[in-house]
């Protein structure tokens, strides 16, 4: 058979417009939705280094985005101890713990954990959403109800969701609310969790934890504290139950943890879904942020600096008083938000714009985040220029 060559040039010729495909489709509308409304998202290359210091686009800016609040990521006792770490057990765990991944250094960062909070015992998971993923599914399922903070991390939502349990939000902070809840509902369900932050890491305010904790133990209902943005600069005061955290802001490292009663931790650690079937945490990330754990326990006057900058930072602005490093400055619209952020850079300093959906609608704004590797001659800059900016 003779193929005519125009038939041979179509068949080795690639379609120039493909057909896009349903998923293909899906997520370009999708985008073109989110570009529209200013939500759309994108990453940027930035590298970090010692200090508050960032390089963007081959220009060097001061960040108070970062949750790094000691400067712990880039010191260099808590390099030594993970590169240490890193020569002497590998770079991966190999597996999930429970099967051959348990070594040295998570260990002894377990135990010290353990004592810092002033448990029996603690878990060590694979990131803060993941231990809030395995808690809150493990004590939770069908016929249970799970109360949440209204500005809780979205971890603590998705957790109550997946448990398979009743969720509820309860307004921020609002103990009426909390109590009007638990007066109308705890009767008719078995087990009973309340979620909430030490800190809330979108405005910088703390939960009320004294009452909160004896309103809980007045309705046998057990309370998860997520400690991610208080562990080593704003944490003391009454302890939860559940005490969680993350090992990848103070302690500059990488890893999530919960702290609690031996009984609890070794339940958790034979039905956390997110613990049992994740491999674990690479020995060196497990030695950081031992090491950066001692530190914050030596040198009090280094974790308290961060909250002592966010209050010079406010007073400077007129706003009310920091309770926390993380100040919110509230812009309203994501679009003004995104150009106060820029107008910052063209500055010379990085302070992100937060956007919907991670506030809610019309909320936007600015986080900054005060670090011990701030001087107080930057903190002071970038309060000017959000004054200038802002008029």
């Amino acid at each position: 058979m003779v193929v005519p060559d125009r038939a041979l040039d179509n068949a080795h010729s690639p379609n120039p417009h493909p057909p896009m495909s349903s998923l293909d489709a899906y997520a370009k509308s999708t985008l073109d939705d989110l570009t529209a409304k200013t939500l759309r998202r994108t990453l940027v290359a930035t590298a970090r280094g010692a200090g508050a210091g960032v390089e963007r686009g081959g220009q060097t800016r001061v960040s108070f985005s970062c949750n790094d609040y000691l400067g712990l990521s880039h010191d260099p006792r808590v390099i030594a101890a993970g590169r240490e770490a890193l020569e002497r057990y590998g770079a991966g765990a190999g597996a999930s713990r429970l099967v051959t991944g348990n070594h040295p250094p998570l260990l002894a960062l377990e135990a010290r954990l353990a004592a810092h909070k002033g448990k029996d015992a603690a878990l060590v998971f694979g990131s803060g959403y993941l231990a809030n993923l395995g808690i809150v599914t493990a004590l939770a399922g069908a016929g249970d109800l799970v109360l949440v903070d209204a500005l809780g991390h979205s971890c603590l939502f998705a957790g109550a969701q997946l448990s398979g349990a009743t969720s509820v939000r309860f307004r921020h902070n609002d103990l009426d609310h909390l109590r009007g809840l638990l007066t109308s509902r705890r009767a008719r369900h078995g087990r009973v969790l309340i979620l909430t932050e030490r800190v809330f890491s979108m405005d910088g305010d703390r939960a009320p934890l004294p009452d909160l904790l004896a309103l809980a133990a007045e309705y046998d209902a057990w309370t998860l504290v997520d400690d991610a943005h208080g562990l080593g600069v704003v944490e003391a005061g009454a302890r939860a139950p559940l005490e969680m955290g993350t090992l990848s802001k103070t302690l500059g490292s990488y890893g999530g943890y919960v702290c609690a009663s031996r009984p609890v931790v070794d339940l958790l650690t034979s039905r956390a879904r997110s613990f049992v079937y994740t491999t674990g945490l690479p020995p060196a990330s497990a030695a950081a942020a031992l090491k950066a754990l001692e530190i914050v326990e030596a040198e009090p006057d280094r974790a308290a600096r961060p909250l002592a900058l966010a209050r010079r930072f406010t007073a400077r602005l007129g706003l009310p008083e920091a309770q926390s490093p993380i100040v919110p400055i509230l812009i309203g619209e994501a679009a003004a938000a995104l150009a106060l952020s820029a107008a910052l850079e063209a500055r010379g300093y990085l302070a992100v714009a937060i956007r919907p959906p991670t506030v809610p609608a019309g909320t936007a704004r600015l986080r900054v985040a005060c670090s011990a590797a701030h001087s107080e001659a930057q903190v002071d800059g970038l309060a000017d220029a959000i004054l200038a900016e802002r008029g």
